[in-house]
């Protein structure tokens, strides 16, 4: 799928907490652009009788002295990006009951904010090395990524969401970033990173990542040391690099559209397999 298509309107990103959501990268694009740009809560969806309060449980808070109950609850932004373009975000906890009718009504808001696209956010934890820029998974209603196509298996709501999105005839995309799984649940800013620059893509904007920059070197450099003092772990890292090299050079060398560099392509992708098999 080429990254930067010409998209008119608003769009609108779904995030959701929990199964779909490794190192929560894909919420915290959510909350990263709720924090630096303008931006205003427009809609909810009732929480009641869509989640398992034993699963995603209420937050005791207090406010003024006052204790407060705070139920899971999905919100919709209105995020102002320039004085020429905003964009819509969805963002809940992953509903545990009654998907179609919590999508239903999710597209309901999305057709009364006349959004014009609807783009679904995903992190998963993966074989990949934290030294090399985090893989993008992207697709659309034309083009699937080759995991999409060979994908057989378990999928959670944004890709209920995204099939839904489909049914009822929107635009639609869905971006899945990969997390070093060597590495454990902490936030990764240079996964969050990595989804919005993929969405800048997409939508032709340059978001304003100068925080998540730092934050994400900080990341790159404290794994680094956590690699430096396992040689297992290193030994680990080194082969999911060289991985990596191979299937990049394979995919550069593809791009002349040469028969034999396609079979190179073909070659390299069995490879990757038979290692992770």
């Amino acid at each position: 799928m080429s990254e930067e298509a010409n998209v008119q309107g608003p769009v609108m990103i779904a995030a959701f907490e929990g199964w779909n959501d490794a190192c929560q990268a894909a919420t915290n694009v959510v909350r990263y652009l709720v924090k630096r740009y303008e931006s205003r809560e427009i809609r909810h969806i009732d929480c009641d009788g869509f989640y398992d309060y034993q699963v995603a449980r209420p937050m005791l808070c207090h406010v003024s002295g006052r204790a407060n109950l705070v139920w899971p609850q999905t919100t919709f932004y209105d995020i102002t990006l320039d004085a020429r373009r905003h964009l819509y975000a969805q963002i809940a906890p992953e509903p545990n009951y009654r998907w179609m009718e919590y999508c239903s009504q999710s597209l309901h808001i999305a057709e009364e904010l006349d959004a014009a696209q609807v783009v679904t956010m995903g992190a998963m934890f993966s074989d990949c090395p934290h030294t090399r820029p985090l893989p993008v998974a992207l697709s659309d209603g034309t083009h699937q990524c080759e995991c999409d196509r060979e994908y057989n298996g378990p999928v959670g709501i944004p890709t209920v969401l995204d099939m839904a999105a489909a049914d009822r005839g929107f635009s639609h995309a869905s971006m899945w970033v990969s997390i070093p799984q060597y590495l454990g649940s902490d936030d990764c800013a240079a996964g969050t990173m990595r989804l919005l620059d993929a969405l800048g893509k997409r939508i032709g904007f340059t978001f304003d990542t100068t925080e998540l920059k730092r934050k994400a070197e900080q990341w790159k450099a404290q794994a680094s040391v956590l690699v430096r003092c396992n040689d297992q772990l290193g030994e680990y890292v080194e082969h999911l690099e060289r991985d990596y090299d191979l299937k990049c050079k394979a995919d550069e060398e593809a791009g002349l559209g040469t028969p034999q560099c396609e079979q190179l392509v073909r070659e390299a992708e069995a490879f990757l397999r038979q290692m992770g098999e």
